[in-house]
C-alpha cells in the first residue's frame, strides 16, 4: 500500500474527505520524524514504537576490492512493533 491508497482507506473508515486524510497523515508522520530527529521515542500503544538506535563504530568490507575500511557510529530510525500489531501480523 502506497501513501495515496493509504489516504483514501483513512477517508473512506474516517469518513472525511481525502484532502484531510492526507494532511493528518502528512502531519503524522512529520510529526514522527521530527520526534525521532530529536532522539526521543514515539509509542503508539498497540501498534508500536518509532525511536532512535545507535549503531557502533566497525570494521567493514568494501564488497569490489576486499580492502577493509572503518564504518563510522551513526544514529538511524528504528520501528519495533507492538503486541498487537504482531499478533494481527501472525
Amino acid at each position: 500500500m502506497n501513501k495515496e491508497e493509504l489516504v483514501k482507506e483513512v477517508s473512506k473508515k474516517a469518513k472525511v474527505s481525502q484532502k484531510a486524510a492526507a494532511d493528518v497523515i502528512s502531519a503524522i508522520v512529520d510529526t514522527v520524524e521530527k520526534t525521532v530527529a530529536k532522539g526521543k521515542k514515539v509509542t503508539l500503544v498497540g501498534f508500536g514504537t518509532f525511536e532512535p538506535r545507535k549503531r557502533a563504530a566497525r570494521n567493514g568490507r568494501n564488497p569490489q576490492t576486499g580492502k577493509e575500511i572503518k564504518i563510522a557510529a551513526k544514529t538511524v530510525p528504528a520501528f519495533s512493533a507492538g503486541k498487537k500489531f504482531k499478533e494481527l501480523v501472525k
